[in-house]
């Protein structure tokens, strides 16, 4: 029976296929298409509040203003004491550092847990994905007092010097897992050729790993470029503030509060995350899809 119901849908025509799943396909695609839009209103409405008059932000649920005025961005980017452009300018030196750091210094860690063999690495390993569990709070106070000893609060240093000590036991592990699904027989080749660690890391495992370096690079951008708490914590001059905290100032409990120019800023601050994705999705999608596989 089973093979007579294969032999009869083999012979019918594909036009005929075509046209019973034709409806549900259009049924598929409308709740993707609804979902989507459901997801990006609120991202619409912030760009529509954006570019709307002041007393008109709140007055409306609508996506399409009734007027369009771009005071907000101007209001937004000079109104502050500082320029806004400051923030972006902080922002950007912290996250490009930030990305440095996370794809040199673990890259080289999970080298050294993938491909060498030294005394105690499933030990030192087990104990480096033990740290995934601690919730970030929980060493904030020793850290912050660490750093006050060193006089590096407010400075960007505690953002940016942990980040080049391999502190992110999460890409370490990615890297690991993509690590290991390339053939070891490249490594003997190598090492039968005169080749050191050193060099099989560089000339052979960063070049064949850009998938998975572009995914903790990706990350590592939007994480920082978001991040609202450590900013806070270590950064008390206005003049090293980061656009999240630039943001912050745009909203007071005890007075009159900007929100066209917290619109019109927020919107500004998406931008360099969408470029930056958009830039690297190919090896962003790449590397996740590849990381753990054999090869």
């Amino acid at each position: 029976m089973t093979e007579m119901t294969a032999a009869v849908t083999a012979a019918r025509p594909p036009s005929d296929i075509n046209k019973r799943s034709l409806p549900g396909s259009i049924v598929v695609h409308a709740l993707l298409i609804g979902a989507s839009l459901l997801m990006l209103y609120p991202l619409l409405w912030m760009l529509s509040a954006s570019v709307r008059p002041e007393n008109e932000i709140f007055s409306s649920t609508s996506i399409i203003p009734s007027s369009i005025d771009f005071a907000s961005y101007v209001r937004g980017w000079t109104g502050l004491d500082i320029s806004f452009g400051r923030f972006f300018w902080n922002s950007l030196v912290i996250s490009l550092l930030t990305v440095t750091g996370n794809v040199i210094a673990c890259s080289l860690t999970a080298f050294a847990f993938a491909r060498l063999r030294f005394a105690g690495r499933n030990f030192w390993f087990a104990i480096m994905l033990g740290t995934l569990m601690i919730p970030y709070h929980v060493t904030l106070i020793p850290q912050y007092v660490l750093f006050l000893n060193l006089g590096w609060v407010n400075t960007i240093l505690p953002l940016v010097v942990p980040k080049f000590l391999a502190s992110d036991a999460f890409f370490i592990f990615l890297m690991v897992q993509f690590f290991r699904g390339i053939p070891r027989e490249l490594d003997e080749a190598a090492m039968m050729d005169g080749c050191s660690a050193w060099r099989i890391y560089w000339k052979i495992m960063l070049p064949l790993s850009l998938p998975v370096l572009a995914t903790a690079a990706i990350f590592s951008f939007i994480w920082t470029w978001d991040d609202f708490f450590g900013p806070l914590i270590y950064l008390n001059d206005m003049n090293t503030y980061t656009i999240q905290l630039g943001l912050r100032t745009f909203v007071d409990s005890t007075s009159a509060s900007d929100w066209g120019g917290l619109f019109a800023m927020s919107t500004l601050t998406l931008v360099p995350v969408f470029f930056f994705f958009l830039f690297f999705q190919r090896l962003l999608i790449e590397g996740i899809a590849t990381t753990g596989m054999k090869r």
